[in-house]
């Protein structure tokens, strides 16, 4: 491997690691901070963002598993590390697959993965969080519903914001 390769690796390495502990750092704020472990756990995959943006491949992978392992790990209040490890970290990775595909396809996947996420998270909060609280179906059918609608907002959001970055504000950093 010549030099410049090595340097670019390394440079690649380096940034990386360095998304995965400011991740690190904003699950740990919605840890301690409970009323925004939702918020934190979506900012914190912007940094898969950026891998996906600047290094493609395998870098946002490792991003989200260092921070998805790391978080889990270390959190005292670990919901900020589900959200994160279950579908916020990995979802904007996915997302980056799925939009190389037609409209149709593309929507079918990304629902397909969010209601299994979804699903998942319940069942785990359920049972880390809440073992002995009984909830109505009905409650639980409200959460999905009001949480596929902000599914779709949240999907919109991200397409404007890395469209955003890539227009407006990629050319000012130099990660690469």
């Amino acid at each position: 491997m010549g030099d410049g390769m090595q340097r670019n690796k390394t440079k690649q390495l380096t940034f990386c690691a360095m998304f995965a502990a400011l991740g690190v750092i904003l699950l740990y704020l919605g840890s301690v901070v409970e009323v925004v472990d939702i918020s934190m756990a979506v900012i914190a995959s912007l940094f898969c963002v950026l891998a996906v943006i600047e290094y493609g491949k395998g870098a946002p992978w490792m991003v989200f598993f260092v921070t998805a392992v790391l978080s889990l790990l270390l959190l005292p209040n670990k919901s900020p590390a589900v959200y994160y490890a279950f579908f916020f970290g990995f979802y904007p990775i996915l997302k980056s697959y799925f939009e190389r595909l037609d409209k149709v396809r593309s929507w079918v996947l990304k629902e397909i993965v969010f209601n299994v996420c979804l699903a998942v998270i319940i069942v785990l909060i359920k049972l880390l969080f809440m073992p002995s609280v009984s909830i109505p179906l009905m409650l639980y059918v409200l959460a999905v519903v009001l949480c596929e609608a902000v599914f779709v907002l949240y999907d919109i959001a991200l397409t404007r914001l890395i469209t955003f970055y890539m227009f407006r504000l990629r050319h000012r950093f130099k990660f690469k």
